[in-house]
Formats: C-alpha cells, structure tokens, sequence
C-alpha cells in the first residue's frame, strides 16, 4: 500500500505494545516516524528497538510535525483529556489509550471538540478483536441468537504491591480509578458490544487487595435494555488469572476462552440450542476469514476508516458508553441504588468519580 500514514506514539510504556501487536503488522498501512516519551533511557531503548531516530521528549514538538498523520497517545491516563484536546487542536487524528477519560463531562467535552475538528478521535478497546468475539458478533447481528437471556462477565487479575510502586499507580488524581477503570473495563466493553446497551445497575465496590485509593473488587447486577440480566465481578486478588464471558441466548449459548489478556479470540463455545439454528450458524460462517486479534485488527480496521471515510470501529461514543457503567458504579456503591441508563448530566459522579 502506498503513502502509509505516518504515527508518532506518545508514552513508551503500552505504547511499546501498540508498535509490536498494532504498527508493526499493519508495515504497509502506517509509518512509525516518531517516539517521545519523558523517560530518556527507555526513549533510547524502544527507539534503538524499531529503528526509529526521530526521537523527542516534548509533545508540543510532536504537534508540530507537519508530515505526522497520527498521534497514538499512551502515557498515564490523568494526562489523556489535555493531550488528546492539544492533539485535535493541531489537526492531527488520534488514538487514545482507555481509559480515555476520567469522566463524563470530560467525554462530553472532547464529543463537542470532535465535531469541528479536522482529525479524528479513536479509543482504544483492543478485546473487541478475535475471531471468537467477532464470530459471536456476527452470529447474533444475523438474528440467530435470539432472544438473549443472561450474561457473566468475570475479570479476576492479579495486581500486586509492586505493581503499584509506580507512582501514577492506585491514585484518583494519576490513574483515574481502579479496577473499574484500568483493567476490567476491556471484558465490559466486550459485554455491551454483544449484548447492548445497559438498563440499569447495582453495583458495590471495595479496596481488599492492596493499600490504595482506587478501588480493586466490584460486583454488580445488571439489566439490559433488551430486558437480560447481567451479573459483573471484578478483582485484582486472583493470583489464577482470567477473563471469562458467558452469554445466555434463546438459540445459542456463547463462551469466550479464558485467556485473561486476549478473551477475544478463539477457542470460544458456540453451541446452539437446536439442529436448526447449528445449520444457519455454519452456513453464517461457512466464509470466515480469520480477524488480526488485538491492536492489529484495530488498527488494521481505523486506517481503512480515515482513507475511506467510513465510520471508526471504535468511537468516542463507544468510549462514552464504557465510562457511563463506571460512573454508575460508583454511584451505586455509595448510594445503595440502583442507577439508571442513560447516565447524564444529572447524575452526582458527572464531573468526578472520587468518592464523597
């Protein structure tokens, strides 16, 4: 593919990440063309790595880099809301790390400086990638499914002390929640992409594992708009990693491996409730053609969205809909009431989670 896009990716850390799994698989799609990150020595390291020279540790440098397409934002997540604002400002499109934002009036704003702005906006929901969730997709967008029933979403992690010995780590101010916010929010994205938008919540949170502000253990029980119910569980004090969903449907029942950094992709159970539904699901994927999991698919599907000017596979709607469930989290745990969709202006935690 000719003229690839040039990218400069900001923040070292994931950032890494989106080169190897993202940029890197996509070589005829994107051009990495500039790191930056305020660490010198890992700039050096990463830049020495992919072979890349233009390397700088300030951002406003990067914005003004006339020949730079995308700017692929990766630092800690306090500094999202101001950099992605700085970044559409300059004209460039963006991709932004989760969580995108510590609120909902902070995602409203950045939907408003969207709509004039020359660049465009994608978040980072990386999970939605694999040929198991996306055959599901396809399965239940045919009508085939049926109608759904029920549905578990299981998030048990393992975060230990030293992994919050960064100082951004576990703090409201830096890292913007907890388990919520940086760890489960991937399996509850992958939960409304199939199953659809939420009802309503009840929710409780707790800190049990580590010594931090943030919370690390949150259950839930929700009903969706299409009338399933839902049930939620999230811990960072699980030493056997998983990400396990589960969804009930009146012709199929579907479950994601458990593979806790990559549920998306196959082997998921598919099993149909009949011989007739069994027939039209294998006919439905008689043509599959196998996704790039993770960041490759992402990417792959966001440079064919800017040059055909067709909708972004992740958009800040998306983003939107995964921090209204957080910011009813939050408000259930400490009003014990259940919280209803959607979640706006009027809700106590529309401008800040942290609690009262």
């Amino acid at each position: 593919m000719s003229n690839p896009m040039k990218v400069a990716v900001i923040g070292l850390g994931i950032g890494r990440s989106h080169i190897i799994e993202g940029y890197l698989p996509n070589a005829d799609r994107y051009e990495l063309a500039v790191l930056c990150d305020l660490n010198e020595e890992r700039l050096k390291s990463v830049g020495d790595e992919f072979g890349v020279t233009r390397r700088v540790t300030s951002f406003d440098k990067v914005l003004a880099m006339p020949d730079i397409d995308i700017v692929d934002i990766c630092t800690p997540p306090g500094s999202h809301f101001e950099l992605v604002q700085q970044a559409l400002a300059s004209g460039k499109h963006v991709v932004c790390e989760k969580p995108l934002v510590g609120s909902l009036a902070d995602i409203d704003v950045l939907m408003e400086v969207e709509k004039t702005a020359r660049g465009r906006l994608m978040p980072i929901f990386q999970y939605r990638y694999g040929d198991g969730v996306q055959k599901a997709k396809r399965i239940i967008d045919a009508g085939l499914a049926g109608k759904a029933y029920v549905a578990t979403a299981e998030t048990h992690w393992v975060r230990t002390p030293e992994y919050y010995a960064v100082p951004w780590r576990g703090k409201w101010a830096t890292e913007l929640g907890g388990v919520l916010m940086t760890h489960a929010i991937h399996l509850h994205d992958m939960l409304t992409f199939l199953m659809g938008p939420i009802g309503g919540l009840f929710g409780r949170v707790a800190t049990r594992v580590n010594d931090i502000e943030v919370e690390d253990c949150v259950s839930a029980s929700l009903v969706m708009e299409n009338g399933a119910l839902a049930t939620i569980s999230a811990t960072l004090g699980c030493p056997e990693e998983i990400s396990r969903l589960r969804l009930c449907f009146e012709n199929v029942i579907f479950e994601s491996n458990n593979a806790p950094y990559n549920p998306g992709s196959d082997p998921w159970k598919i099993n149909a409730t009949n011989p007739d539904t069994a027939a039209r699901i294998d006919a439905l994927l008689e043509d599959w053609t196998p996704v790039p999991i993770r960041f490759a698919g992402q990417m792959r599907d966001f440079h064919d969205a800017l040059v055909n000017g067709t909708p972004l596979p992740v958009t800040t709607a998306d983003a939107r809909q995964a921090l209204e469930l957080v910011t009813a989290f939050y408000q259930s745990s400490e009003t014990r009431q259940e919280v209803r969709f959607p979640v706006g202006r009027e809700s106590p935690k529309y401008k800040s989670w942290r609690p009262a």
